[in-house]
């Protein structure tokens, strides 16, 4: 887990880094140095992260799919704004990401608040999105303020793999604490459910059996709202795109089967 989470800037396992200047933000992203062919996919992380804690999943996804995974405006090693972006802000920054790479047609993939974002792209940008995955989504409207959002992330700790303060710490770090709780606020104030009515792209809802963040009644309310399916991660807490990076990745790649076969969601 930690050698390729921790790798970037540096070339480890094929994975290499790009800079490119979006919306005058000089923006980070990880991808394969020799992409395999196929539907790309385009992989957001949650609030008070970055591309590292996505990497599992999206190292077992590459042999598969070509994969890449930028870091957003005010994480990891991308541009830090002066201000923290909201949902809609982040999905028009990724649309413009998408154009300036010539990207169109593309699956995504959100975590967390990460998959506000990519149903807010979805609903925006439906020349672009071809599938959706929304992985452990906020917010959920049971636990809509910053106070009950973190006592969920709290009570997620216990089915967390300890190994993951390393990353989380250099994360915080890199966005600052201002930043990281200007994003919560962020979400908790998003209404995601108006863009999921609006979603029409095939959907998967995935998340962990023991995820208190997002758990698996509001992943299938998730699921009802976009026509979609739920499926669920054993043995995994809300991070399960990095303790269950293999079986999210199968998940994953069976429901972009399903898309283009023409078949829609997989369940």
């Amino acid at each position: 887990m930690l050698p390729l989470a921790l790798s970037a800037p540096d070339e480890h396992r094929g994975w290499v880094s790009r800079w490119s200047t979006v919306a005058g933000v000089r923006t980070h992203e990880r991808l394969r140095a020799n992409p395999v062919g196929g539907l790309p996919v385009v992989m957001l992380h949650g609030l008070a992260v970055s591309h590292r804690y996505l990497m599992p999943t999206a190292d077992a996804l590459a042999d598969r799919h070509p994969v890449l995974v930028p870091d957003l405006p005010g994480f990891g090693f991308s541009g830090k704004p002066p201000v923290a972006y909201d949902v809609v802000r982040h999905a028009e920054f990724v649309s413009a990401w998408l154009d300036s790479h010539g990207l169109s047609g593309v699956a995504v993939v959100g975590h967390s608040f990460g998959a506000q974002v990519a149903a807010a792209l979805a609903v925006r940008r439906p020349d672009a999105v071809t599938a959706l995955v929304l992985a452990s989504p906020t917010a959920d409207p049971q636990a809509r303020s910053r106070r009950a959002l973190v006592a969920r992330w709290f009570a997620d700790l216990p089915g967390e793999d300890p190994r993951q303060a390393a990353i989380l710490a250099r994360d915080v770090w890199q966005a600052r604490p201002w930043r990281v709780w200007a994003t919560v606020g962020h979400s908790v104030r998003h209404r995601i459910e108006e863009d999921l009515l609006r979603v029409r792209v095939p959907t998967l809802v995935l998340g962990g059996d023991r995820d208190t963040v997002a758990p698996l009644r509001w992943r299938t309310r998730i699921a009802q709202l976009t026509d979609g399916v739920s499926v669920t991660v054993p043995r995994a807490a809300h991070n399960a795109l990095t303790t269950a990076g293999g079986a999210a990745a199968d998940a994953i790649a069976a429901h972009l089967a399903a898309v283009t076969s023409g078949s829609g969601a997989t369940g």
